[in-house]
């Protein structure tokens, strides 16, 4: 039997060392922060729930943002979730910002995460995962459950969608 306390103490040392990564990388599929702030829960409830799971098939990090990614999908396909998103359209949103949004307000200031978040969700993800998340082509290929060769793909179309981004705002 596996002791409660140890895998609370587990989980706090994931949290402190993953939780930016598994927030960011929520954030920049949901582009919003308190869906970001939801889909980190969920994700952190889920690894204590399966802890024991983890078959160290892959590091720690591809796991976490493996178990994002699939959270975000499941969040996106709820019916629930589609009549909030409608809601949110119609609703002001001119409350003042916390300080965590503040910060990464700023952080999507930059110029090239900027253009990052406009491209589609495929490219989006891999140039994340590569560039923020520091991600090797194999364990992208984990997170996606798809080829290198696919990584490689999206990688060199999300690099030309870029590059053409930079151009026009020149």
């Amino acid at each position: 039997m596996v002791d409660t306390d140890d895998n609370k103490q587990l989980l706090d040392q994931l949290m402190l060392a993953y939780g930016k990564d598994v927030w960011n990388y929520a954030f920049s599929m949901t582009r919003k922060w308190d869906v970001a702030d939801d889909v980190t829960q969920e994700v952190f409830i889920k690894v204590y729930r399966n802890m024991n799971s983890f078959r160290r098939d892959s590091s720690v990090k591809t796991w976490l943002l493996t178990i994002t990614r699939n959270t975000v999908i499941d969040y996106r396909r709820s019916a629930f979730i589609r009549k909030v998103t409608l809601s949110d359209v119609l609703e002001d949103h001119s409350e003042r910002q916390s300080a965590e949004q503040e910060v990464i307000g700023n952080w999507t200031v930059n110029e090239m995460w900027a253009m990052v978040l406009k491209l589609p969700s495929k490219y989006r993800e891999v140039i994340i995962l590569y560039a923020h998340n520091q991600l090797s082509l194999k364990e992208i290929s984990e997170v996606l459950d798809v080829t290198e060769g696919t990584v490689k793909s999206r990688m060199f179309h999300a690099r030309k969608k870029l590059t053409l981004m930079k151009e026009a705002n020149r």
